[in-house]
């Protein structure tokens, strides 16, 4: 149980027993802004005293009398009009940091897990991934890693692109490729060509284009020459995503892709149901729901396009039959989608029909997490210099270049494997680092110096502080081989406020997994590791006068230090090293 937690379960028992109605799930105590204020700060008698017609001073004292907060707090204040100001205890911050030290997790699982299933990267296999892919994988897979670590039972689910139109006409170019004896893996080395040269066959040959729309309609019914060639340009896309994901310390797997194709056999029954049900019904030849819950300024109803007149389903069908599929079948009780703002209104399309049909119970949390677009220096979505998409394979392969300069040059001593495996680590690090500790729904600007700086809020600062405790215990070993890490004690205020740092650590992970804002856990790292930065600085650890006891707490500190900083990057998907 966290801190505030325990604070909160206190204060409601002795507000409750003092009358006062409180929710059981509102937070009573919150952290102090300011340390004269104590640690942590609770305003209840307030809004309680109006309700009560009582002094607020008076009811604040009531409560601190009935909270039991001997064992907890070293002081506890009324000040002002009526706040109560808690002062933790150092030996009960040390007792909790020993009793973190000798557990296999730095926090609790949580009380409830929940049945979760997230929607997230799903490229379009038609092409090659490209920087607009970065922010749903990167995001998406560093809220499941902090679900997972919580205890929630994680359904991943890459909705990959892998059904349409465009397959018609891709499959007529494989097919003319393999006519002339390339081999499959050849033609498709590089996927955003091969898109290129098939859309030009496209455009240009009268003949090429007929073949094309004439194999869209054979693909959909089944056939099977067509279906051997959809499969080998899709078996070579879907390797070209997951060197990526390798690439990316992404977790996805091929067994957590469930493409758009995976619910082609479910589309004309979700129509069925919505027209059986008075939902969609025919509209100048193609099946359309309207949706006044959504409508315009002008009070116009939503349209939801669910079949097209030519009898084609487009997107928001299949993803009516996946939630259904992710609610019914899989039994999720939260869904969560990461993709882009500009599908914000889709997304309110597809839930909101979906609840009125009862493909989804009315307890089933339905969640779109959107994210903002990279930015150039420009200030316009990221391109490269001739204005064209950047392809992700080669962003992360500069990143790792220009990370292996750096690495160079401020250690030229390393190995060469240990100098590439380090350049890799900071440089795929420094890339998803620049995008997680944004706000997720906000634009941000690309910028190479920026996110390969070692100072600031980046990913080498915070690896760069793991492998600086690492030189602590190597220094150790050697100065003082008889020095191990033992009891806390809590001596120095730079000592508290690490201590408080490091037991914040749950209560940051559950903001995360409750709100899928993982620049809550940046922020987090980064205060931590400056908050370390200043502990290291005032609190001498291998200094010949430091006395046995105190070395053996504060190498304790260090160890819980780097052994947060370790887990809370490697939920984010970056990894650290023991040297730089």
């Amino acid at each position: 149980m966290s801190i505030r937690n325990l604070l909160d379960r206190r204060l409601r028992d002795a507000a409750i027993s003092c009358g006062i109605a409180v929710s059981p799930t509102d937070h009573l105590a919150a952290p102090s802004a300011r340390p004269e204020f104590g640690d942590f700060q609770a305003n209840l008698a307030l809004a309680a005293a109006r309700e009560m017609n009582a002094k607020p001073r008076d009811l604040a004292e009531r409560i601190v009398a009935r909270a039991q907060l001997a064992d907890i707090a070293s002081r506890v204040e009324i000040a002002g009009p009526g706040f109560i100001n808690i002062h933790l205890a150092d030996d009960f911050l040390a007792r909790l940091l020993d009793d973190l030290r000798g557990a296999h997790r730095l926090c609790p699982l949580a009380a409830h897990p929940v049945r979760t299933v997230v929607d997230y990267s799903s490229p379009n296999l038609a092409k090659e991934m490209h920087v607009g892919h970065l922010r749903s994988t990167i995001i998406g897979d560093a809220v499941v890693r902090v679900l997972e670590y919580l205890g929630h039972e994680v359904i991943r689910h890459n909705h990959m692109g892998d059904w349409g139109t465009q397959f018609g006409m891709l499959i007529a170019e494989l097919e003319d490729h393999l006519g002339t004896g390339e081999a499959p893996d050849l033609a498709l080395a590089d996927l955003e060509q091969f898109y290129q040269n098939a859309k030009a066959h496209f455009d240009l040959d009268a003949e090429f284009a007929t073949r094309a729309r004439h194999y869209v309609v054979r693909l959909q019914a089944g056939d099977a020459h067509c279906h051997a060639l959809w499969q080998r340009f899709i078996a070579i896309s879907i390797a070209h995503s997951e060197a990526i994901y390798r690439q990316l310390n992404v977790t996805l797997s091929h067994a957590d892709i469930r493409p758009e194709s995976a619910y082609n056999d479910a589309l004309a029954e979700v129509a069925a149901l919505l027209t059986a049900q008075g939902l969609a019904a025919e509209d100048q030849g193609a099946l359309v729901a309207f949706l006044p819950e959504l409508a315009d300024k002008q009070g116009r109803p939503s349209p939801v396009i669910v079949r097209k007149s030519d009898g084609g389903y487009l997107y928001a069908t299949t993803d009516l039959a996946a939630l259904r599929y992710r609610s019914q079948t899989l039994g999720a009780a939260r869904i969560l989608y990461f993709i882009d703002a500009r599908q914000s209104l889709h997304m309110k399309q597809v839930f909101t029909l979906a609840r009125k049909a009862g493909l989804v119970g009315a307890d089933v949390a339905l969640e779109h997490h959107p994210f903002g677009t990279m930015l150039g220096p420009d200030g316009t979505p990221f391109k490269t210099r001739s204005g064209g998409t950047v392809k992700l394979a080669e962003l992360l392969d500069e990143a790792v270049a220009r990370a292996a300069q750096l690495v160079a040059a401020k250690n030229p001593a390393l190995a060469e494997t240990t100098h590439a495996e380090i350049a890799h680590k900071v440089g795929i690090g420094a890339v998803k680092y620049a995008d997680l500790a944004r706000t997720r729904t906000h634009d941000y600007v690309f910028d190479w110096d920026s996110m390969l700086s070692f100072d600031g809020n980046t990913a080498p600062y915070l690896q760069y502080a793991y492998t600086r405790i690492q030189s602590i215990f190597r220094r150790a070993a050697h100065s003082a081989p008889d020095a191990t890490p033992g009891p806390i004690e809590i001596t120095t205020a730079a000592e508290r406020r690490l201590a408080l740092a490091l037991l914040g650590f749950g209560e940051v992970l559950n903001q995360v997994a409750a709100e899928a804002y993982p620049h809550v856990l940046c922020n987090y790292l980064y205060e931590l590791a400056s908050t370390f930065t200043s502990f290291y600085e005032q609190c001498p650890i291998l200094k010949p006068e430091v006395a046995p006891e105190l070395r053996a707490s504060r190498l304790a500190l260090c160890q819980l230090g780097a052994r947060t900083l370790a887990t809370g990057l490697d939920l984010l998907g970056i990894e650290v090293m023991a040297e730089m």
